[in-house]
């Protein structure tokens, strides 16, 4: 059982942001835009689908995780505003939101169904959050000359990622979901997942006026397809996530916590005063 925080992020998001904040870079700055258009419809979803599974555990998985999923749904409900105060900037940028309407649309067919279902795909989609967040805490020099109030803001959203990983996947296990079904939704949800965060990021840049600029390009490669890019450092843990032995907890690097410990004075636990 892991112990989950719920922090108040001590910045101040109500001052406008620049067009191009992380860094100049349309490219990183496009494609973060896109992941936080995803977040006020995808956090719901999420603390939806755990609330629901976990009220129908027998009474003792159900205690044993009640301290773990509060702390999930506090943060994955800090992270939704946080994001919908964020993506209030990008819409006077003149940037259109695609991805939260067609998230909402595919899964409207989802409710009422087994609450396996639903759990199963926030699993995976919580597995890709912590993939990125481990990418970003590895090479926080991505966010270099970002403003410091957003670098900030992207680093404690990814150290909360890595920090509850492991809860709708622990649900999903008390619950007994299928193996099969976890796989098959895992590679359902990437598909979905990949061309959606895409075609929002192309939108955004197309909107920018910066989809065919030869920095756009070279970013977009360095930062997917590079060395340290996230495709080739995430592959091998995406892989993992289809063994039949695979637990969240197998992936631990330690930075989630060393990032909270050594910047304690940017949040404040909820609750503290």
């Amino acid at each position: 059982m892991t112990e989950l925080v719920v922090r108040r992020l001590l910045i101040d998001l109500a001052p406008p942001i620049a067009r191009h904040w992380c860094g100049g870079d349309p490219f990183l700055t496009a494609f973060f835009n896109a992941l936080s258009m995803s977040f006020p419809v995808g956090e719901q979803f999420f603390i939806d689908s755990v609330r629901n599974a976990h009220k129908t555990l027998p009474d003792a998985p159900r205690e044993a995780l009640q301290a773990e999923v509060q702390g999930f749904i506090g943060q994955e409900a800090t992270h939704r505003r946080i994001h919908a105060l964020f993506n209030g900037h990008l819409a006077a940028h003149g940037l259109v939101n695609d991805w939260e309407h067609e998230a909402a649309r595919n899964l409207k067919p989802l409710e009422g169904v087994d609450v396996r279902h639903p759990l199963a795909i926030t699993a995976a989609n919580e597995h890709f959050t912590a993939l990125f967040a481990e990418w970003l805490l590895a090479h926080p020099d991505i966010l270099e000359g970002a403003e410091p109030r957003l670098r900030t803001m992207w680093l404690w959203h990814s150290a909360e990622e890595a920090e509850h990983k492991s809860t709708a996947f622990d649900v999903y296990r008390a619950l007994g979901g299928s193996e099969e079904w976890r796989r098959r939704w895992f590679r359902r949800t990437t598909l979905v997942f990949g061309l959606s965060a895409w075609r929002q990021t192309v939108g955004n840049l197309r909107r920018d006026g910066t989809l065919w600029q030869w920095r756009t390009l070279k970013s977009a490669w360095t930062h997917l397809l590079g060395r340290d890019g996230l495709f080739r450092c995430s592959l091998r843990p995406w892989l993992a996530y289809l063994r039949a032995d695979f637990h969240p907890t197998q992936q631990h690097s330690g930075r989630s916590e060393r990032w909270l410990a050594d910047n304690s004075g940017v949040f404040r636990p909820v609750g503290s005063g």
